[in-house]
Formats: C-alpha cells, structure tokens, sequence
C-alpha cells in the first residue's frame, strides 16, 4: 500500500490528534517520559500546555523542553505563564538576543545555549545537554522539523507513525521536512514491531534494532 507521506498543517494538528486518537493515551505517554520537547513552531501555532491531564496523574508532567533557536516564545504563552508550575526548559541558540532572557527567565523558564549548525539547533548538543541533566526518556510531539532532524542524525529510539485511509491534499506539510517518509519507516536502524487499530486509523510502532 502506498501511504501518503503528508501531514495537516501545524495550526491545524492538535484537532485533528484529538479526533483520531486515543487523548488518554497520549497522556499516559507523557506522564512515563522524563521531558517531552516540540520546537519553536509548534510552540507557536498550538499555543499547547504540554502537561498531563489524566486525572490523579497531573503531577506526573514532564519537563517540558522548547528547542527556540532565537527565543522567540511569548511571555503570554501557555508554556511560560505555567514554567513555575511544570519545568519549562528553553533551548537557544549562542546568538538568540540576550534582552529576551530575562522576561522568559521572570516567568520561570530555565533557558540554556547550545551551537547552531546549517541554521538549526544542533540536536546531537541537544539531547546531550539533556543527559547530562538526567532526561533518559525523552517524548517528541514537535512538527517536521524536528522529526526530520531526529530521523537525520539517527536519534531516533522509538518511533509512533499513525496512518489515516484520508488523503490531505495540496494543503498538507511533508511528516519529515526536506525527507521522504521511508527515511524512517525504511531505516536500517529500526524495524516495525506493532502495528494496530486506533479507530479508524492504523498505528505503527518503529524500536531500535
């Protein structure tokens, strides 16, 4: 079967996950992971809160991560107005304005540097930055950027690709910005080992060979 490597647009994603799949689930996800990390993007168009709402499971939220390369997240957003209440981590590049510190940091927010390399965050910093401060589990929900950049540099441990029979269209983004979708689904580095139902979709579950 050929399968549509498309996705909906960012501002259009947070509907249309909670329409097709299992929101308890998602949650649960969360609440077993160390962090949980989206970029800038996506930060942008969902305005999302990042946290898990299960009910008794609420202080069971991750750190939440930010990759921002020029710290460009709003004082206003749902992530810095609740960095005191859930860890807000918030990842910068070396040349992102300095005058934007503080008011992220009055919020809350820890905000640390890392080099950029071909214009982006550089991921392999990012995820060692991480270790070092303990994040052994680290759950993904950014666009395709970051997925992109993950499946590129092969830092990929476990990956969940949901499939709908729906095709997007012309008003799709590609699931991997600047890569086809076999460049996971096919990886030498990782092998299909679930493959499910969620309502009328199919999940498949890609480990770690």
């Amino acid at each position: 079967m050929d399968l549509p490597a498309r996705s909906y647009p960012l501002h259009n994603l947070l509907p249309q996950i909670a329409a097709l799949v299992e929101a308890d689930r998602v949650h649960l996800l969360r609440a077993q992971s160390d962090a949980i990390m989206i970029g800038i993007g996506t930060a942008l168009a969902d305005d999302p809160l990042l946290t898990c709402r299960l009910s008794g499971m609420e202080k069971d939220s991750p750190v939440r991560v930010l990759l921002d390369g020029d710290l460009r997240l709003p004082e206003g957003s749902r992530l810095a107005r609740t960095a005191r209440e859930v860890p807000l981590w918030v990842i910068a590049g070396m040349r992102a304005p300095l005058d934007r510190e503080p008011a992220l940091s009055a919020a809350g927010a820890h905000i640390m540097r890392v080099p950029s390399r071909a214009g982006q965050l550089d991921i392999s910093t990012v995820l060692k930055l991480l270790a070092e401060r303990g994040i052994t589990r680290l759950m993904v929900e950014g666009g395709p950027t970051l997925a992109a950049s993950l499946v590129a540099a092969d830092l990929v441990d476990e990956a969940m690709l949901f499939r709908s029979a729906k095709i997007v269209g012309a008003d799709g983004i590609n699931a991997l910005e600047g890569l086809p979708l076999v460049a996971l689904t096919d990886s030498p580095l990782l092998e299909r080992v679930k493959s499910d139902s969620v309502g009328a979709d199919i999940r498949d579950v890609f480990e770690r060979k």
